[in-house]
Parts: C-alpha cells; structure tokens; sequence
C-alpha cells in the first residue's frame, strides 16, 4: 500500500480543511452552537439544535489509553445488556468498540435483532439515533454521546419547509388521483432525515429510501404516483432519476429559501422529480478536477464514488454506489490495484489499512472530515458508558410514539420494496 503521506505528495494536497480539526470537539460545547470543524463548518446550524453538556475534567484530561481502559472495563460491567452501533464514517477509535459497523439503516436493523440489549448506544448522528428508536423495542434505550452530533444535510429540510412545499405543489399538481389512480405526488424522503420527515412520507403514502435502494423505491413511487417530491438530498435524487431515464428538464429544484420553490408552477406542473436543495457537505467537495488529477497521478485507477457527490462527478467517475457497494468494490478488486474514492475520509482510510495489497486513496486530498461525526470522541462514549453503569440513562433519544408511529410506515413500505 502507497503511504498516505506519499498519495498526499503525488496528488500535491494540503493537510486539512479547517485548522480546528487540531482541537478536541469538547472545545466546541461551550462556543457559539456549530456543527463544529470539518465539511460542514460554514452550514447554517438550526437555533433549536440539540446542544452537548460540558464533560469534566476526568474525560477531557483522560489519556487516549485511559479512556480505552474505562470504555473496555465498562463494555464488561454492562455485557449483553449493551449493544454499541458504530457508523463507518466513525473514527477508529469508536469503531473498535463496536458490536456492529455499517451506515446508518443497517445498523438500526442490527440493533432490532438484539431485544435482550436494554441501552443502544448509537455512534453516529442524531437522526440514526432516531431510526434507531423508531426500530427498537419500547423498554430499550436509545443513547447518542453526543448531543451535538447533527447532520447539516438534514437540518436542510425541516417539517414547516416541508409542509409549506407540499401544501403549495399540491395547489399546482392538484390532490385528486389522476384517471389511473396515480397520486398527484409521492413524497420520498432520504434516510439521511429527520423522523418528523419520515412520519411526514408515512402519512401521506410516502416512502423512505437509502442510497442502496433509491432506484427500487422510486420504481415504487412511479407505480403508484405521477411525481416524487424528493428530500433532502439533491444529488441522490437527481443522480437516480439520470439512471431511470429521466431527463433534467424533469427535475426543477425546490429551493426553500425563494418564493414558491424558485421554479414556475408549470416546472413543477410538468416534472417528474421535484429535488429538495439540500446537499451532503463531505460528498459536495469532490469534483472532476480531483478525478482527473487522480487518473494522471495513477494511470489505470478505478474512481468509485457515492451518489450523493455531483451529477457531473457521478458522470466523471467508473462506479457510483452507497457506502456498502464501496466496501465491495475494494474487497473484490484484485491486488496492485488502485482505487480513488469519493466518500468520506475515515471510511476511506479505514479501508486503505484494510487492504495493505492495493492502492486506496481518497479523492479529495485534503483531510475535511465529516463535521458531526467527528464530535463523536472516546471521552463521550466513556461519559455515557459510565453514566450506564452508574444507574443512569444519559442522552437519551426519544421520538414521541405519534411520529414513530408515522415513520414506521414509511420505513416498512421500504422494507417491503428492498428488505
């Protein structure tokens, strides 16, 4: 495997994207509410966002090797009452402490299959936590540790946003099922989303979808509506339609922030996909320029990316796919192969060490990790961790029974459609 150091000089990369990346996430729970340094350091954080308690000094002047101590010794106190998820964009620090790595959906379906674990402990962000809760049995316990840990791509589309949208498109699309029966819109909402969201699509006749299954829930919607109101992700939606056959003139953005949307109600009369403008901070800095770099400083490279990254990097690229088609297509390739990916940056690193046989290296050559999953710190898990052994349930996630009742159904049609 080439050093990281080495395809950082080959590629000619600078070393960060934010200086603040030196600096411990507590430094970040007692200034101004941000999602803290990384990929979406400059996005606009909602005024309602869940903020994290200060940790005491015990945590924050832990040595790395003293808090692997207290997470290991307090994992053995719990035992199977415990069950720790670890999202893949995790720091290797966390994910060495979990039962079960995957994206966000998959672990939710993990923690559905281990009833006997009274407190799930969720290392990702917050509305994973939610599905989590969603998908667990009432008496479990649902813990994220960090309350900061967010998601920019999600706070893009709120309910009022989306219910204002919705009551407008239906004034020009109409609500009356058209001749064959097809709903004027389906609305489909992005995994990546609030559970307020997924209630949203549960209680009228819509549908969530990951970046695995997009283009059999889709299929999905089209069977039973005219059009699909998609959120919050631009990217996934348009890069999926492309791959249906739909052309752009299909698919007017739906900008929260301009009047009416920012498109005219004829777009919108005349579309088959009407995108959310919202977008993933991480998969949003990679562009052609960094594929084309890396195709001159690795003649023969595969460049695999995830279909939240750009239209015109999807088309740049050899292989688009959700993180888990990632994870294959490294494992299957052959040694001496090398391999630029478009995904975050732990991921890719992880991977790299994985697999000392082949070239893995990240496509954009500066280190600009995801802005919330990095709040998630050893010093966190050890505070919650503890907190459980103590007798006390910390951070707890709770989505009231109404939603989580909402949102299960639209979790379930998916599930029916791509299990």
């Amino acid at each position: 495997m080439t050093s990281v150091d080495a395809i950082i000089e080959r590629l000619g990369a600078t070393r960060t994207c934010d200086a603040g990346l030196t600096k411990d996430p507590w430094a970040f729970d007692t200034t101004k509410p941000s999602y803290g340094p990384g990929a979406s350091a400059l996005d606009m954080i909602p005024r309602n966002a869940p903020r994290q308690q200060p940790l005491g000094k015990e945590y924050t002047e832990a040595s790395d090797e003293e808090l692997q101590e207290r997470i290991i010794d307090a994992k053995h106190k719990l035992g199977s009452k415990l069950l720790i998820l670890g999202h893949f964009y995790q720091r290797d620090e966390i994910i060495v402490h979990a039962d079960y790595v995957g994206d966000s959906f998959q672990l939710s379906k993990n923690a559905a299959t281990r009833p006997e674990a009274d407190n799930i402990v969720f290392c990702g962000v917050h509305f994973m936590a939610e599905t989590a809760d969603i998908l667990s049995t009432p008496r479990q316990n649902v813990i994220l540790p960090n309350m900061s840990a967010g998601c920019s791509m999600a706070d893009m589309a709120n309910i009022d946003q989306v219910t204002d949208c919705w009551e407008q498109l239906t004034d020009i699309c109409g609500s009356t099922p058209d001749a064959d029966g097809k709903q004027q819109i389906i609305p489909v909402t992005y995994m990546n989303s609030s559970a307020a969201l997924k209630a949203f699509c549960g209680r009228n006749g819509g549908i969530v979808c990951t970046s695995s299954n997009a283009r059999a829930v889709l299929e999905w919607a089209f069977e039973r509506g005219k059009r699909v109101l998609f959120f919050p992700d631009q990217h996934l939606g348009r890069n999926t339609a492309l791959a249906m056959g739909m052309s752009l003139d299909q698919m007017p953005l739906w900008d929260p922030f301009k009047a009416n949307g920012g498109a005219t109600p004829e777009q919108y009369a005349n579309a088959k996909m009407i995108l959310w403008k919202g977008f993933c901070s991480v998969h949003q800095r990679f562009t052609v320029e960094q594929i084309e770099r890396a195709r001159k400083a690795y003649p023969g490279v595969k460049v695999i990316v995830h279909p939240e990254c750009s239209m015109d990097v999807v088309n740049a690229a050899d292989g688009t796919g959700s993180t888990a088609y990632i994870v294959k297509e490294i494992e299957n390739a052959p040694a001496g192969s090398a391999i630029a990916v478009g995904t975050e940056i732990n991921l890719v690193n992880r991977l790299a060490a994985q697999h000392p046989d082949k070239t893995v290296f990240c496509l954009d050559p500066v280190v600009c990790p995801c802005s919330t999953m990095y709040r998630i710190h050893p010093a966190y898990l050890a505070w919650a961790l503890e907190n459980l052994v103590d007798g006390k349930v910390v951070n707890k996630i709770v989505v009231d029974p109404q939603t989580a009742s909402e949102a299960k159904i639209a979790l379930d049609r998916m599930l029916r459609v791509h299990p």
